[in-house]
């Protein structure tokens, strides 16, 4: 994606600058938990951790793990489409521990993770996510993207202060770029969405069908 156009804001103009550099250089049934990712180092080699955002049960049997990334199509088309199923008939039954974990592509990405992890109440960030994905042409795919994502966060709580306050954290930068990061160098994470379900990597937007394969001997032990 091309960078974004010049805007008035400068928490996004330091989240655009600072993503550039770093490429060049390398609810009801929501529960989330206290587990915490892989510790990962920046590129100035400070250690870095970011809890992870977990949907469904401690106990269940299945984790299924996303790499995503906020402007990536297929990954829009994976929680449009088949996410819904998932949650229906896995997670909120108690099957199916979801967990996404943030591999922006872009600037734009990166900037919308960031929000996600900024809203005051942690159990709206999946709703947050899901907004951003029904919406994705509305804000990804336009002119002024900043000025549309900053529409939407607004009609989540953001004010125009705590937009740019968020964007400017440079701690939260560096920790959703250690996620990614980390997926790369441990997992090989080269496209987005790419799956793991306990343990078994599975790649590309698939139909609800392909989870199913391979949750099947998985819940019959």
């Amino acid at each position: 994606m091309a960078q974004s156009e010049k805007s008035p804001n400068g928490g996004m103009k330091l989240i655009l600058g600072l993503v550039v550099a770093a490429v060049i250089a390398g609810a009801g049934y929501y529960f989330y938990s206290k587990q915490e990712t892989e510790k990962s180092a920046d590129k100035t080699g400070e250690t870095v951790k970011l809890a992870e955002n977990v949907m469904g049960s401690a106990d269940a049997p299945i984790t299924v793990i996303e790499y995503s990334s906020m402007t990536c199509g297929h990954c829009a088309t994976f929680h449009n489409d088949t996410l819904p199923g998932l949650k229906e008939k896995y997670i909120k039954t108690g099957k199916v521990k979801y967990i996404v974990r943030e591999f922006p592509l872009d600037q734009l990405a990166t900037a919308a993770f960031m929000l996600g992890r900024c809203l005051p109440k942690r159990d709206a960030y999946f709703d947050f996510v899901d907004v951003l994905y029904a919406k994705q042409r509305e804000w990804a795919y336009v002119e002024d993207r900043v000025g549309a994502l900053k529409t939407i966060a607004k009609q989540a709580g953001f004010t125009d202060e705590t937009f740019k306050a968020c964007l400017d954290d440079k701690k939260l930068f560096a920790q959703v770029l250690a996620v990614k990061n980390a997926g790369s160098a441990e997992f090989r994470i080269r496209s987005t969405p790419t799956f793991f379900v306990n343990g078994t990597r599975l790649e590309g937007a698939q139909p609800l069908e392909e989870f199913e394969k391979l949750f099947k001997p998985l819940l019959e032990k």
